[in-house]
């Protein structure tokens, strides 16, 4: 692989216990799938992880993109405010209002296949 460009946005938002598994199916079923529908096709990979607390569930999202121009045509020009959208809003008890991003320097696979 070469990671030459791509780059990594990183965010984290926040729901109850009771909204944890209807915010996660929402990003696998509607807000993904609505952002390729867009025509992003620079986003190469979604990765959620999630931490179940005493009282929410944390939610760590890592998307991979093929190039910071990507990343702007899913998030437009201010790419670093986060992407939210109105009914992600109704079930997150709170979130980062920015992304993190990081260019891609290696990716190794310690695993035989």
């Amino acid at each position: 692989m070469n990671p030459k460009n791509k780059i990594i946005r990183t965010w984290k938002g926040w729901t109850s216990l009771e909204n944890a598994l209807v915010y996660e199916n929402m990003l696998v079923q509607e807000v993904f799938p609505a952002v390729k529908r867009k025509g992003v096709e620079g986003l190469e990979k979604v990765s959620i992880s999630t931490k179940e607390k005493t009282d929410e569930v944390e939610f760590f999202l890592v998307l991979q993109f093929d190039s910071l121009e990507s990343v702007k045509m899913f998030a437009g020009e201010d790419y670093e405010r986060a992407y939210i959208p109105d009914n992600a809003k109704q079930v997150l008890s709170r979130y980062e209002e920015t992304a993190d991003h990081f260019e891609l320097k290696e990716e190794l696979w310690l695993h035989e296949s």
